[in-house]
This record gives C-alpha cells, sequence and structure tokens, in this order.
C-alpha cells in the first residue's frame, strides 16, 4: 500500500499543477473563443481533482503538502517559458499551454484506469473510474481540438 500512497500523492500534486495551468489558461484567454471550453475543463480538472482526494482519503492516505507545493510552484516558474513577446500573452503561449494540458490529462486518465484495477476495493464504492476514464477521454479530445485551433491561429498558412 506504500507505492500506491505514493502513486496516488504523485497524481495529486500533478493534478495541483494542472488545475493551475488550466486556470492560467482559461485566465489569459477570457473573452476569446477558447473562454469557455476552457473555463468548463478548469472546472472538470477541479471536480477531478476532488475526487482523487475522496479516493486518498478513503483509502487511509493524505496529501503530501511538499510535493503540492513543489508542484504548484513548478507552474509557476513555467509562466517564464519564452514565448516570442518581451511581455503579456501570445499565441504561441496557448499552443503551449494546451500541449501541455493534453500531456497532464493524459497522464490522469492513466491514472483513472490504474484505479480500475482497485473496483471492487468496497472502500471505493460509489466511485467510478470507468467513468472517470472516460471523462478524461472527452478532455483530451476537446483539449485536442483547442490545440488545432490555437496552432492554426498562431501559424497561419502562408498566403
Amino acid at each position: 500500500m506504500e507505492l500506491l500512497r505514493i502513486y496516488l500523492q504523485d497524481h495529486f500534486a500533478t493534478s495541483t499543477g494542472t488545475l493551475e495551468l488550466a486556470k492560467r489558461t482559461h485566465g489569459a484567454n477570457r473573452g476569446t473563443a477558447f473562454d469557455r471550453p476552457l473555463a468548463e475543463l478548469r472546472d472538470e480538472i477541479e471536480a477531478d481533482r476532488a475526487v482523487l482526494l475522496d479516493v486518498m482519503h478513503r483509502l487511509g492516505f493524505g496529501r503530501d503538502r511538499l510535493k503540492d507545493v513543489t508542484t504548484w510552484s513548478a507552474e509557476k516558474v513555467g509562466r517564464l517559458k519564452l514565448n516570442g513577446r518581451v511581455r503579456g500573452y501570445s499565441p504561441l503561449s496557448r499552443v503551449v499551454e494546451l500541449e501541455g494540458l493534453a500531456m497532464l490529462v493524459g497522464g490522469k486518465r492513466r491514472l483513472w484506469e490504474t484505479l480500475g484495477t482497485f473496483a471492487d476495493d468496497a472502500r471505493l464504492s460509489g466511485v467510478d473510474p470507468a467513468r472517470m476514464t472516460g471523462r478524461a477521454d472527452d478532455q483530451l479530445a476537446r483539449v485536442t481540438d483547442l490545440h488545432a485551433r490555437a496552432t492554426a491561429l498562431a501559424f497561419p498558412l502562408p498566403v
């Protein structure tokens, strides 16, 4: 159970960074065509994080605050990446952030897939890892669509 505790704490810490990235990406895209879909994605990521925390508590595991703070901080440092502009958000920022969200949602999908092996554990009664895996699949499809739209805006084909 020690390895499962570490695994879940790592995923929870990653969910902290994922949520921060989703908040940032949404905030930078308010008033654009990306606003509503990113707000929905942010809200779902926050809800998924709460389900994961519930699973951890049911299994008797707590959060690892150091991992949470480290991941939160890493997301903040990640904002310093070069984006073709001295200050502010650029179309490249959106592309890179959506790529990050796709990677992180893919990892979350693997978490729920892994937790599916514990579906018969009475402590997880009411938690549906298959539904959560499907939800991650849906999120990944939406992020992929948003990424395609962002890429088209950032890298228009020459005429």
